[in-house]
């Protein structure tokens, strides 16, 4: 059996968000509790809503898309052609997004790791040097003076 309402404790616990989280979404126009008094409560269409928004701050969309996103949904109640193609768009545009940051990182680690081992070279360098130096030094201390 579904319930047909649910406090911002209710979600909060169930999506396991804070209920500022919740009110962010509020202030965002994506859920539109009514009042009880001064307690919030949410029917099912803001649970629905509250799932996507949710769901697409998971994917890493921006607010702006996550909006775009559900209002195509409400606007059409559930899956139509034209909403299905627009999530794919947003989807390969937000995939191709991430693989080029994946590719940046990568090459980023890279050069990390190509500075750290000249940074070590120099450094075992200058370790043998010293010793090196040190080693003479001894040496020459070791000879009687005449």
């Amino acid at each position: 059996m579904s319930q047909a309402t649910w406090t911002i404790s209710e979600l909060a616990r169930e999506f396991d968000v804070t209920p500022r989280t919740i009110r962010f979404y509020e202030d965002q126009g994506i859920v539109s509790p009514s009042r009880a008094g001064r307690n919030r409560v949410y029917a099912s269409r803001d649970r629905a809503r509250l799932k996507l928004a949710l769901r697409g701050r998971r994917l890493g969309l921006q607010l702006a898309e996550i909006v775009t996103l559900i209002d195509l949904y409400d606007r059409h109640h559930g899956s139509t052609t034209a909403q299905l193609q627009h999530y794919a768009d947003v989807l390969d545009s937000h995939r191709q997004k991430l693989e080029q940051q994946r590719c940046d990182l990568d090459e980023t680690l890279k050069e990390i790791r190509r500075q750290q081992a000249d940074c070590q070279a120099l450094l075992r360098d200058r370790r043998n040097g010293a010793s090196a130096s040190t080693q003479s030094s001894q040496a020459a201390s070791d000879q009687p003076l005449t």
